[in-house]
C-alpha cells in the first residue's frame, strides 16, 4: 500500500514556491519557473532524507573530532524527460552523489484526441535493491509514473521508491495505488488537485511544466 505524504498540508515556504508555479503572471519569467522546481526538488530532498538511513562516522575538526550521523547510502535519482529536470536538478543538489536515471515518456495521441503513453529510451544502473526516487512534476492519470516503473523493473527490484510530483490529481493517486504493488512505496506531493479535463490535464493544476521550463513543442 501506497504511504501519499503532501508536504503542502503544512505551511511552509513551500507553499510560496508552488504559488508561483501555478500564477500565470510568474510563468511568464521561465528562468524563475525552473528554479522554483528546483527549489521544491531541494525540500522534497530533504523531507525524503529524514526517511532514510543513517549511520555514525567521527570528523576530525580543527579543535579535535565530532561524532555525525551520516548516510549510509545515497538514493538513485530517476526522472521522467523533459519536463522532469529542473525538479531532477534540486533533487541532485541535496543527494549530490547520486547516479541518475533518465527515461523518456509522453502522450501519443490518436485522430479522435486519446492518448496511450509511450517510454521510448531508458538510461539508467540497475536498480535493484536500490532506494529509488522517481521524479516527475505532473502526477495527472498516472499512467507514466506506472509505465516507466515498469520499464526500469526490468533492471531489477528496488528496495524503495519514492515517487515525487509537484502536483497531483486524486485519480492519478488512485491509479498508482491500484497499479503499483511494491513494498515499501510513498507518494511525496506538493498539492492534490481533485479534477482533470477531458485531454487529461489538471485543474487547476499549473499547466504544462515541460513547455513552461523549456518553450512550446510541436
Amino acid at each position: 500500500m501506497a504511504t501519499i505524504i503532501n508536504i503542502g498540508e503544512s505551511n511552509s515556504i513551500f507553499n510560496h514556491f508552488i504559488a508561483e508555479l501555478r500564477s500565470t503572471e510568474i510563468q511568464q519569467d521561465r528562468m524563475r519557473f525552473r528554479r522554483n522546481l528546483e527549489r521544491i526538488g531541494e525540500i522534497f530532498a530533504y523531507e525524503i532524507s529524514k526517511k532514510l538511513d543513517y549511520q555514525p562516522h567521527d570528523v576530525t575538526t580543527p579543535l579535535g573530532v565530532a561524532t555525525v550521523n551520516q548516510l549510509i547510502e545515497q538514493p538513485l535519482l530517476a526522472t521522467i524527460l523533459r519536463a522532469g529536470l529542473p525538479l531532477h536538478q534540486g533533487l541532485l543538489n541535496y543527494f549530490d552523489r547520486a547516479d541518475s536515471a533518465f527515461i523518456t515518456a509522453y502522450r501519443k495521441y490518436d485522430k479522435n484526441e486519446d492518448f496511450t503513453i509511450r517510454v521510448e529510451y531508458v538510461s539508467s544502473p540497475s536498480i535493484g535493491g536500490k532506494i529509488l526516487v522517481l521524479s516527475d512534476p505532473m502526477l495527472a492519470t498516472g499512467a507514466s509514473i506506472v509505465k516507466t516503473m515498469k520499464s526500469l523493473l526490468a533492471s531489477g527490484m528496488p528496495k524503495s521508491l519514492h515517487i515525487v510530483s509537484v502536483l497531483a490529481s486524486s485519480e492519478g493517486l488512485d491509479y498508482i495505488k491500484r497499479n503499483l504493488s511494491l513494498h515499501n512505496l510513498t507518494v511525496w506531493v506538493g498539492g492534490i488537485d481533485d479534477e482533470l479535463t477531458a485531454q487529461a490535464y489538471i485543474v487547476p493544476g499549473l499547466g504544462d511544466a515541460g513547455d513552461l521550463a523549456f518553450g512550446e513543442k510541436d
